[in-house]
């Protein structure tokens, strides 16, 4: 008995000594981690540089701001290593293999449908909680916002998460159809519906054109070569002034009718023809059933083309274009079918955000939107419909949210203004993605080839130089 005791306070004595050892490794920790951030967030965050009235430029402190965001930062590396990190080396934090199995025929038994008849009578939704008002802001900023970038997305996943080719000027191929579509609408009066797949198909043959001199890159040459063709495609929209309109934009862009019925308050509109009164709702209705069709035409087509042997192809060229090569298969028309398929999808969010805007120009299609695409597919996990979606949502929806956060401008005074640090958010995310997910929020992938049942084959089918 007194044995036993003895090895009871011994036990006691050593978990003791191992909090205290744990105690004062995070502590050290995250005093580290607050002076990294302190170092990193002064230049960004502490200092502010303002314009008064007579147009001179004055340098200002946020100290609240800075000690807010390296106390946070320094709390949660702190609980992190005691409390998290602590069961993640026991692995009390991992699923075992059943419940993960479980959630993953959850998913795709009942959350893809319900995702599909949520975003169907979303703006039905929105109209009973805030009202014919307010719905327009939300429809149009938070649901056509997003799906354009879900559009996006699945366009570029073809690319890079199936096919393996890094693309950092995907965004040339979205002024393409952009521009195609505006300077044709108002030079030959072509309607939207005609000029949609004729925008698809031109920013696929500037897809082609690009995947021909890069047949033999790959890497982070492939991505330089992409990058300076995004660029290319910027400074000829700003410089060939008497096509394009250079940094003036093309206004007046026709916008989309309903079998030629225009969405206006003339006498001929919508409103008007079906004894309605008019809203500036119907439009915006009208174009987010139009972009969530053709989101889901693109994500049908991503699924279906995964599974034919063109998908495969791009997945093995993914995985080793040397043993792709030896399998026979023809890499350079897999590579331009790749891009020129992920351009095609570029190409139809291009002209309907330019039907949508009514007006476009080169500061629209900067290499800031190529960076948040691909950041949006590698979050999301590259070759992920599912994944490119939700990361989508989150980093789109979270920008329109903090154009609406009113509070923290009490707390760090009226100037404060949350968007000019989504990029800042963005690359956390990215590196905490790294940390933890690697391979994305969803990592997991329906094969494209399997058996469904287990079958026996014949001895005579076995036999040498048959097998």
């Amino acid at each position: 008995m007194a044995q036993a005791e003895g090895h009871g306070e011994a036990h006691r004595g050593a978990g003791a000594a191992t909090m205290r050892t744990r105690l004062v490794g995070a502590l050290r920790d995250a005093a580290v981690t607050g002076l990294i951030a302190l170092g990193v967030f002064l230049p960004l965050i502490g200092f502010q540089t303002i314009t008064d009235i007579r147009d001179v430029l004055i340098l200002t402190t946020r100290w609240p701001l800075l000690l807010a965001v390296v106390g946070s930062i320094t709390a949660s590396r702190f609980l992190y290593l005691m409390t998290i990190a602590p069961r993640l080396e026991r692995g009390a934090l991992r699923l075992p293999q059943p419940t993960l199995a479980v959630l993953g025929n959850v998913l795709r038994n009942w959350f893809i449908p319900f995702a599909i008849a949520f975003v169907i009578v979303y703006p039905m939704i929105v109209v009973l909680a805030v009202g014919f008002d307010g719905a327009v802001r939300w429809i149009d900023n938070f649901g056509i916002q997003i799906l354009i970038y879900v559009m996006l997305g699945w366009g570029l996943n073809i690319v890079v998460g199936l096919a393996g080719l890094l693309d950092l000027g995907y965004v040339a191929f979205y002024a393409v159809g952009a521009y195609s579509y505006a300077l044709l609408a108002k030079t030959f009066g072509l309607s939207f519906w005609i000029l949609l797949p004729l925008a698809g198909t031109l920013a696929s043959f500037w897809g082609i054109l690009l995947g021909l001199p890069v047949l033999r890159l790959r890497g982070d040459y492939l991505a330089i070569v992409t990058l300076a063709f995004g660029e290319i495609i910027r400074l000829i929209l700003i410089n060939w002034v008497p096509v394009t309109n250079g940094y003036a934009g093309i206004i007046g862009i026709p916008r989309p009718t309903l079998f030629g019925i225009p969405f206006n308050a003339d006498d001929d509109g919508f409103a008007a023809v079906f004894g309605l009164e008019y809203s500036p709702l119907y439009r915006v209705a009208f174009l987010y059933y139009v972009i969530l069709a053709l989101a889901l035409v693109t994500c049908y087509f991503n699924v279906r083309l995964r599974r034919l042997p063109i998908g495969r192809a791009w997945e093995a060229l993914r995985e080793d274009e040397i043993a792709c090569r030896s399998l026979g298969i023809n890499t350079t028309n897999t590579k331009l079918t790749a891009f020129a398929m992920g351009a095609m999808f570029a190409g139809f969010a291009g002209s309907f955000f330019a039907a949508r805007l009514g007006f476009i120009s080169p500061e629209s299609f900067t290499f800031l939107e190529s960076a948040t695409i691909l950041s949006i597919v590698v979050l999301g996990g590259m070759g992920s419909q599912i994944g490119v979606a939700i990361a989508a949502i989150f980093m789109i929806g979270g920008t329109e949210i903090m154009r609406r956060i009113d509070f923290l401008k009490q707390i760090f005074g009226p100037t404060f203004d949350p968007t000019q640090y989504r990029m800042l958010l963005f690359g956390l995310a990215m590196v905490a993605i790294m940390r933890w997910r690697p391979r994305g929020l969803i990592a997991t992938r329906v094969p494209s080839v399997f058996f469904k049942k287990r079958r026996n084959i014949s001895v005579d089918l076995v036999t040498e130089g048959r097998g």
